[in-house]
């Protein structure tokens, strides 16, 4: 037998178990103009972003089979991607930008590919509606339009939340210049999905001399850090019923949140950091309230048991980070951890329903 067939016959076995529908909820996508565009920008000897070149470089320009075969991936969004679905058990596929999308672009090119990008990913979304769904790229670069447009994606195009592929140009959300952003997806009741990219070059150094600086390492961390700098600026008081998606075990927060809610407090009382802002809630209770984690990249049972032991059965969803960790055992792996079968099919189908309005 064939190692395809033996694939298929796998991926047959896993779809036969009954209960659930799986959908996985952090599926990268790009399309092929802005990949030729990331390529002209590593052409640029006055381009200097180490992080970028460090992250596309090797998917670009690796000679790498396993970069060739991800690059190719990413641009699927026909039966192609819908046969590596099958061939996993995976039912649906939450689709966005691949990082770092549009931040990396000056303004006009960022207001522009995001554009794009979404009439790309809403008719592939048109085309497969039983198989896709997606989110909207949004450039954050221009606010303003940034938030038009994803009101345009979210009301006319279908779409159902926004990427944001955590720092643009090395500034974060947390900034009240971004807040156009948050009070569209508040008032439209989506969720920002804020995934990583490379890190900035004010963070990058440390990392990259051991090789830590990607998926292993500084992805997380920074990732982290964004959404916890969001939630200690206030923005959450602010938009109290916005709601963002973290992936990757939810980037290690849950793990750390006594100690974040015992530090902020104690922040806050000696007045020894200026910036440690007093908030109506703990840090922690924010996490547990206006943040959902996925687990992309993290198919491992005891963190995503801890993760709903402290969040909630309702906050954490599957994914499988595909292309980059397209893994099918891992369904399988999943299927099989010793949760009940309601707690089951809120993993892998109805809280994804739920949050994305599916």
């Amino acid at each position: 037998m064939t190692k395809t067939r033996e694939k298929r016959r796998s991926a047959l076995r896993i779809r036969r178990k009954p209960g659930y529908r799986r959908i996985a909820t952090e599926e990268a996508w790009a399309p092929t103009e802005m990949l030729e565009l990331y390529m002209k920008l590593m052409a640029k000897r006055s381009f200097d972003e180490p992080g970028f070149r460090s992250l596309m470089g090797f998917y670009l320009q690796s000679p790498s089979e396993r970069a060739r075969q991800v690059a190719e991936r990413l641009q699927w969004l026909d039966e192609r991607r819908i046969r590596d679905m099958d061939d996993s058990g995976i039912d649906m596929q939450v689709l966005a930008l691949t990082a770092p999308g549009v931040q990396i672009f000056d303004r006009a090119t960022a207001v522009s590919i995001a554009k794009s990008s979404n009439d790309q990913l809403a008719e592939a979304v048109r085309t497969w509606p039983d198989r896709f769904t997606g989110l909207a790229a949004v450039a954050p670069q221009d606010p303003p339009a940034a938030a038009k447009e994803l009101e345009r994606a979210v009301l006319k195009l279908g779409l159902k939340g926004a990427v944001i592929n955590s720092h643009t140009h090395g500034e974060y959300l947390d900034d009240d210049k971004f807040w156009d952003i948050l009070e569209a997806a508040e008032a439209l009741n989506v969720p920002i999905y804020l995934h990583p990219r490379d890190l900035p070059r004010t963070m990058l150094q440390p990392f990259v001399e051991r090789g830590l600086d990607g998926a292993i390492y500084g992805f997380g961390c920074e990732t982290g850090l964004h959404m916890l700098r969001i939630i200690v600026s206030g923005a959450l008081d602010r938009f109290p019923k916005l709601r963002f998606i973290i992936g990757h075990g939810g980037e290690a927060l849950p793990y750390w949140m006594y100690r974040v809610d015992y530090m902020h407090a104690a922040a806050v009382r000696s007045k020894r950091f200026a910036s440690a802002k007093p908030l109506k809630k703990r840090p922690g209770d924010y996490l547990k309230e206006n943040i959902y984690i996925t687990t992309s990249g993290m198919a491992w049972a005891p963190a995503i048991m801890f993760a709903q032991s402290v969040l909630g059965v309702d906050r954490v969803l599957y994914a499988m980070d595909y292309p980059y960790q397209f893994t099918p055992a891992e369904v399988a792996a999943m299927d099989a951890m010793p949760i009940s079968a309601r707690a089951k099919k809120m993993f892998f189908q109805s809280n994804a329903e739920r949050v994305f309005n599916l």
